[in-house]
């Protein structure tokens, strides 16, 4: 993964990251499904009713990245595809290395 490709999902913030994110609810599985254009596409089983498609992001991308789920929120774009979401006390080298093994095989969807 160059760090120019990295920089378009991934950007650093004070006290944390923020990575685009392009949601898939209603997926047959969770999953990281790898890189969507300028985005991290992440399949979701749960659908985008009652916020219950963030609530299973935030923890699938909790997991990924090895942080509480406390740490993960939806920044922006909680009703759509498209959305910002920030994880707090995580670098960005650390968050690319997390997430490397998932973009890395994944076809490249652009």
């Amino acid at each position: 993964m160059s760090s120019r490709d990295e920089s378009r999902w991934l950007v650093a913030v004070d006290g944390g990251v923020v990575l685009v994110v392009r949601a898939q609810p209603g997926a047959a599985r969770a999953r990281v499904v790898g890189l969507h254009g300028a985005a991290l596409k992440v399949a979701v089983r749960a659908r985008p009713v009652d916020g219950a498609a963030n609530r299973e992001l935030v923890a699938l991308l909790a997991e990924v990245l090895a942080v509480r789920p406390a740490t993960v929120s939806v920044v922006s774009g909680a009703r759509g595809r498209d959305k910002r979401v920030r994880i707090d006390g995580l670098d960005a080298a650390t968050a690319a290395a997390r997430v490397a093994p998932f973009v890395d095989k994944a076809p490249r969807a652009d």
